[in-house]
């Protein structure tokens, strides 16, 4: 058979199964409404106070700050002002808000943050009309990744969607970066000044003394949001300690009730984890002193399996260094064996699980709850922190750091040098923060997500994983690691040690055996496609199974060639990886060699391969690193496309974006 034109495998490639009829695709551009510069809301009579809702869909908690800010100042210029979380919001009664901004992230590859994803659904509804939100007034600000390719994709379609249904924008969107010096108060800050000038223009009754009229900090800094119980109890069990399933128990309630009482719920994951995992083995992937450490790890279930599918994930949640923890609790003045319990100050979220929460000891809530030696504060814990100085050179400093015309060199001091809460309290000794400050302000411990690298059918009772352990040198030449990566490569087997874990789906969904795969994984984006490929190797046994290419990449054959020995296995005839089962697997070792390669160039290479599993209906996954390599590997298959299809560029975009719309190209990236 001759080779297929590009015309001729359109509707086959974005067919799941083969026979689903073919999908077209409509190409048409919409042209944006612009408000006229006399067009505003017409406010009820009776609305004397018109309040400013503020929105927030936040995957890590980000996109939280950044809404608490924009509250913050909102209130200072004397707004009256509401903040909720998209998943607290009834979108229904969004046509009747005075005024609405809406803060979000975004997630992975353009995903939208968990508790944006039933607003969304709203949104989307064909029977909303183009007037629904007519001439309600609403901006956006967008929090991402330059890096990524899909950069505040979430906020983009959003203020495109609220746009096409009527609402009016105050000012135009707001797009902050990760990448930039600042990071996203670098566009945050410029585009609230924009927003307190245009919403006074648009009625003067939301900012009462004008956009320019700020409280002074110290009267708007107001109570902390979350008060702290102390208890008195005769008896209380002893501290958990790693040993028998009775012990698990009672970590597993430990973490439940300190997760419950933590401030900051954005985290999708529950309270009480899915699971511990016992640690079984923990190897060293990389040659040492290569100046890389990459290491497999596996763990059995210690009762009931739970079952996961390849493309999963697994988060972690860290343990803290004991003795950072102790020199937290002796610079903050606090009684690690005080027995308390976490509140709301707000009594409208005071509910029956408060009320029956048990005490937990003040060192069990901040090990498990607070990142105290690891994540860098936010700009308002500078300011909260002014306010408890008593020395006045640090009260002008810390006051300078937390204004916008100090924000460059706050950044400088705190971001860039990834300075931690300890740290920073011990530069500013005369600080005495009050603990329901700190339970409030102090970074919160998040869980770190891992790609599982192994297949439940190949391993019945484990989950394994491939983890970079993270270590970098700051400007001024202080070394940093990475809090999970570096926690998790000092545990020892030998002690038995037990794992708080919950699984969650991934962004590679597991494929069909008769489905032909691409895969394009160096470093450690190699972790999902082995269990890949031991999924398949385990369905070759019962049954026919579609051709597999992986296309891996590392700096050294002798340093960093992970699972070396496994992919030449399946490589080898007859292997799920072979070239005589239509597969094959291809290196790019970027060092060996005066020119680099990576794996863009294997592609490349055998560009005609990839073009005939394509034309063949495959689906191309892709992990890895978030820099330039999904980007670059997307450029890459169009321009192989091109080339052996005979089309032009523009045209092989289009058939990758249909691929990607008909769910057959999947990155899943990392910074």
């Amino acid at each position: 058979m001759g080779r297929m034109s590009f015309g001729q495998v359109f509707s086959k490639v974005i067919s799941f199964d083969h026979t689903t009829p073919p999908i077209f695709f409509f190409i048409f551009s919409v042209g944006r409404k612009t408000s006229p510069a006399n067009e505003t809301r017409k406010f009820s009579a009776m609305e004397d106070k018109p309040k400013l809702l503020v929105l927030y869909a936040s995957q890590t908690g980000n996109a939280l700050d950044a809404a608490e800010q924009v509250a913050r100042e909102a209130d200072r210029r004397g707004c009256s002002v509401k903040l909720l979380s998209l998943d607290e919001y009834d979108p229904v009664d969004l046509p009747h808000e005075s005024a609405v901004v809406v803060i979000v992230s975004t997630t992975g590859q353009g995903d939208t943050p968990d508790s944006m994803k039933g607003f969304w659904k709203y949104l989307l509804q064909r029977n909303l009309s183009q007037h629904w939100l007519e001439g309600l007034p609403y901006s956006v600000f967008g929090l991402g990744d330059s890096g990524y390719q899909k950069y505040n994709f979430v906020a983009k379609k959003l203020d495109r969607r609220l746009s096409d249904l009527g609402a009016v924008a105050i000012v135009e969107k707001g797009l902050g970066d990760d990448q930039h010096p600042s990071g996203y108060e670098a566009a945050l800050d410029p585009w609230m000044t924009s927003l307190w000038n245009m919403l006074c223009k648009l009625n003067p009754k939301f900012l009462p003394n004008g956009p320019d009229y700020v409280i002074p900090s110290k009267q708007s800094i107001g109570q902390p949001k979350f008060q702290v119980r102390y208890h008195v109890i005769d008896k209380m069990d002893s501290q958990f300690s790693y040993g028998s399933v009775s012990e698990l128990k009672h970590k597993e309630m430990q973490i439940e009730t300190t997760q419950r009482m933590a401030p900051g719920k954005f985290s999708h994951h529950k309270d009480r984890p899915d699971c511990f995992l016992k640690l079984v083995k923990n190897q060293p992937l990389t040659k040492e002193g290569c100046g890389r450490d990459v290491r497999h790890f596996e763990f059995e279930f210690v009762a009931s399996v739970i079952e996961y599918d390849v493309g999963d994930s697994l988060e972690v949640l860290p343990g803290q260094d004991p003795a950072s923890l102790e020199a937290f609790i002796q610079r903050c003045n606090l009684d690690p064996e005080a027995l308390i319990t976490v509140f709301p100050v707000d009594m409208e979220t005071y509910n029956d699980a408060y009320a029956t929460m048990v005490p937990i000891k003040l060192k069990s809530f901040v090990e498990l709850t607070m990142d105290v030696a690891s994540a860098s504060p936010r700009r308002y814990f500078f300011e909260v922190m002014s306010n408890f100085a008593t020395a006045s050179h640090e009260k002008e400093r810390l006051q300078y750091f937390a204004s916008p015309e100090g924000r460059d060199d706050l950044y400088q001091y705190n971001q860039r040098e990834r300075r931690t809460v300890l740290e920073v309290l011990r530069d500013f000794p005369s600080v005495n923060m009050p603990f329901e400050w700190l339970v409030q302000l102090v970074p919160p411990l998040k869980t770190r997500a891992f790609s599982i690298s192994s297949s439940l059918s190949a391993h019945p009772k484990q989950v394994h994983l491939t983890v970079s352990v993270v270590t970098w040198t700051t400007p001024f030449k202080r070394k940093r690691s990475g809090l999970c990566s570096t926690w998790l490569s000092k545990l020892d087997p030998e002690l038995c040690i037990f794992v708080p874990v919950w699984f969650i789906k991934g962004s590679l969904p597991p494929p069909p055996p008769s489905l032909p795969l691409i895969l394009v994984g160096p470093g450690t984006g190699c972790a999902p496609f082995r269990g890949f490929v031991e999924e398949r190797a385990i369905q070759s046994a019962t049954q026919e199974i579609a051709p597999v290419v992986f296309f891996f990449g590392c700096r050294n054959e002798e340093n960093d060639y992970l699972y070396r020995d496994f992919w030449l296995s399946h490589a080898q005839d007859g292997g799920v990886l072979s070239e005589t089962k239509g597969g094959g697997f291809y290196v790019a070792f970027s060092r060996d060699q005066p020119q680099k390669v990576y794996v863009q160039h294997k592609i490349r290479e055998h560009s005609e391969r990839v073009w005939k599993l394509l034309s063949e209906g495959a689906a191309i996954y892709v992990a890895g690193s978030s820099t330039k390599m999904p980007s670059d590997a997307l450029s890459t298959f169009e321009e192989v496309i091109s080339k052996e299809s005979g089309a032009p560029r523009e045209a092989a975009v289009r058939w990758l974006r249909a691929l990607e719309k008909a769910g057959k190209y999947h990155v899943e990236a990392w910074s």
